[in-house]
């Protein structure tokens, strides 16, 4: 790994985890459920993000199963979140 890229790393892996530490605080403080709900789709889509640099770090495949994995159960969990928020119920 060249020197540019492993700062590259570095660096977006800092950013993300501050945006993660804002996102928390979104989390914990949204005046509404809608943000609380914005606010977990963007913290899953931020893990995502974390392993696939993490995967291209360390040039490992299991970083990018991980990283479809958080995706796809972020999406089927924010699906189910606005369901119950609009319905109240989330099977039918």
């Amino acid at each position: 790994m060249t020197p540019l890229l492993a700062n590259a790393v570095l660096v977006s892996l800092t950013i993300f985890s501050l945006a993660m530490l804002l996102t928390l605080v979104r989390l914990f403080r949204g005046p509404s459920a809608q943000d609380r709900v914005l606010a977990l789709d963007y913290l899953y889509l931020l893990a995502m993000l974390m392993m696939l640099v993490l995967g291209i770090r360390y040039a490992s495949d299991t970083y990018f199963e991980a990283a479809l994995l958080i995706a796809l159960f972020g999406f089927v969990g924010s699906f189910a979140l606005s369901k119950f928020l609009l319905r109240g119920e989330v099977i039918e």
